[in-house]
Order: C-alpha cells, then sequence, then structure tokens
C-alpha cells in the first residue's frame, strides 16, 4: 500500500483527496495544512470552478501536520501529494526529495524555468520521482484522443486545432491575482503546451500573437513547427472571455483517415456540449465513441493519481506525469512569450 501525504488542502487539496479513495494499491494516510478548522475536518469553505463544495471530513484517522515539514519528516509516507500555490513549488519539492520522498506536484511545475530546472535534476540526484500532476489527459476526451492515435488505427496525425479559454475568475483571490500564477499564459496554456508536446512530441519552433499584461501573457495564439514531415499544430488560450464565458475547451484532430471533433464550455452558468466528442471518418455516419474513464467529477484525478501510485509501486517515472515533461511545457510557455515581444519565429531550446 502506496501512503500517500497531502499538503495544501484548498480546492486542489480537497479534488486530490476525494480522487484518491478509488486509487487501488494507495490511500492518503496524512494531510498537512495551516488551517486548524480543516485539520480538524471542517472543509466548508472549500469551493471551486467545478464539483462541489467542501464539506465535514473525518480526519481522525489521518496523521495531520500543522507545519508540511513534520509530513516530510513521516517516515510513513511514501508519496507526497503538493497542492500549493504554484510560487511555493521549488521550495516545498526541493525540500520533500531531499527527505528521499517520491513527489507528486500539482501543475505548472514552477513559474521560471530556472526553478524547474533546479527541480528536475534535485529529483534526479536524490533518486526519488518527480511526477507533475497535469490532468488534462486523463480527461476522457483527451484520452480518446491519445489511445486513437497511438493505436494508428485511423493513420497518422496531419493537423490539430486546440481550444482553451476562460473568464477572469471570481471565485477565487488566490486565482483572480493573475500575476502569482505566471499569467493565464503559463497556468491556463500549459495545459495545452504539456498535452500537445504529450501528443506530437515537443515542438522545433513557435510563432505566437497574443496579449501581455504587466508583462505576462493573458492571451495567445500559437503556431508550433514540427520537422518538415510533422503534423500542422496550432492553439488559442486566454483569460479574456467575457463574465458569461467561465471556460470553454475543445480540439479538431485531423487524422489520414477520421476526423475527431470536440468542444464544450460553461455558458452562463450551464455546462454545454455543443459539440460532443465526435468520430467521423472516410466510412458511414459520424458517430459518438464510448469514452473510457469514470464519471464522477473527481475521476480524472483517481486516473492521475492511480497512475503515480503505480509509478512509485514500480519505481518507473509515468511518461504522462513527466517532471521533465512538464519542464518542456513551461520553456514551450515561455518560447511563446518571447515570439509575440519580438514578432519572430522562436526557436524551442
Amino acid at each position: 500500500m502506496i501512503r500517500i501525504g497531502v499538503v495544501g488542502i484548498g480546492f486542489m487539496g480537497f479534488t486530490h483527496f476525494e480522487g484518491a479513495k478509488k486509487v487501488k494499491g494507495g490511500r492518503v494516510t496524512a494531510i498537512a495544512t495551516r488551517n486548524q478548522k480543516k485539520l480538524a475536518g471542517d472543509w466548508t469553505s472549500i469551493q471551486g470552478n467545478f464539483g462541489p463544495r467542501g464539506g465535514h471530513v473525518d480526519t481522525s484517522k489521518l496523521k495531520t501536520y500543522h507545519d508540511y515539514r513534520d509530513l516530510l519528516a513521516d517516515p510513513d509516507i511514501d508519496l507526497v501529494d503538493l497542492c500549493l500555490p504554484t510560487d511555493l513549488h521549488e521550495q516545498v519539492v526541493l525540500e520533500a526529495v531531499a527527505a528521499g520522498k517520491h513527489v507528486l506536484v500539482e501543475k505548472p511545475i514552477a513559474l521560471d524555468l530556472q526553478a524547474a530546472n533546479r527541480m528536475v535534476r534535485a529529483a534526479e540526484k536524490a533518486g526519488t520521482l518527480l511526477m507533475v500532476a497535469h490532468v488534462l489527459p486523463y480527461f476522457p476526451e483527451f484520452r480518446y484522443v491519445t489511445e486513437t492515435l497511438a493505436s494508428q488505427r485511423y493513420g497518422k496525425l496531419l493537423a490539430a486545432h486546440f481550444r482553451r479559454v476562460i473568464a477572469p475568475p471570481k471565485w477565487s483571490s488566490e486565482m483572480s491575482d493573475y500575476r502569482r500564477l505566471g499569467g493565464w499564459g503559463i497556468d491556463l496554456h500549459i495545459h495545452d503546451n504539456h498535452y500537445i508536446s504529450h501528443l506530437c512530441g515537443v515542438p522545433k519552433r513557435v510563432v505566437s500573437r497574443g496579449l501581455v499584461q504587466d508583462g505576462l501573457v493573458n492571451h495567445v495564439h500559437s503556431q508550433y513547427a514540427y520537422e518538415e514531415a510533422g503534423p500542422a499544430v496550432s492553439c488559442v488560450s486566454g483569460g479574456i472571455a467575457a463574465a458569461s464565458l467561465p471556460f470553454a475547451h475543445g480540439f479538431e484532430i485531423y487524422l489520414e483517415q477520421a476526423t475527431i471533433l470536440y468542444s464544450a464550455g460553461t455558458i452562463g452558468t450551464e455546462w454545454v456540449a455543443d459539440r460532443p466528442l465526435t468520430l467521423a471518418t472516410n466510412r458511414g455516419k459520424p458517430r459518438q465513441p464510448k469514452l473510457p474513464g469514470g464519471s464522477e467529477w473527481c475521476s480524472a484525478y483517481t486516473a492521475e493519481l492511480q497512475d503515480a501510485v503505480k509509478a512509485v509501486r514500480g519505481g518507473r517515472e509515468a511518461p504522462i506525469l513527466s517532471g521533465t515533461l512538464a519542464r518542456d511545457a513551461l520553456k514551450l510557455s515561455f518560447a511563446e512569450a518571447k515570439s509575440i515581444s519580438t514578432g519572430r519565429s522562436v526557436k524551442v531550446s
């Protein structure tokens, strides 16, 4: 049994805690938070942009730590699940791997490349796993695309376009300050850069146009350049949508023998799938494939944590959760920012 210690009981800590309940071979045995009410099990103050509000949790059978360092020192913890604000990631990851712990840290890995590089190197030196919780590939529609491409049943990828937009969030004081998050070009768009790199490989160059506020990218249109025979890939992402469009995402995937479409989001207060996942082929009518995974609000997080537990048990990094891949996704975000500022194509070094 892999024993998990969750550090940080905000919305993501709550989500990971709920997701872990159905993980096979692993369970949460400890939590760390400075909030005394949360240590006692009162999580009613927790509210996110999806899923239920937090309630009352029985913490009597958990080890509860006011100081996360005490959790890191606990010899009975195998995997530290860090759900702290991004600007705290580097410090706590470095302390965790120095304590010999495997780590799953929420995305993005860090706010700057130097910090990300230090984190990756520290884990390598310590011989521990550094995994970054990029959950998007575990959502059913995106998982279907990954598995379809891997099977090559419809031929190779020719082109793809992705979209991910939000209105500036009002539901969280921490989220409303985009400066602490690195701008939406990092905090939000990192999902796309990670998934594109996972699906297609890290591109060679990027050409981007966008909107910059306080030196941070808040909206971006990007073209990703691969080798001459590689796919044509583009993305639009940012945090400038109107208040009545809190969130929307989707994709168009063009394969040699099929096209996969998906578009959904929150319009007003209603979740609308204006184009449910649809597979169009050269034969027959378009259809909506049966999707993998569970139907609960935190099912994707259960799948993510299951991969992390499997990695710890086997001593081998889960490719989707790779700290190096997460660092490369961040690298892409900085290349996009440079392309916007210079108006030029930028090499992703």
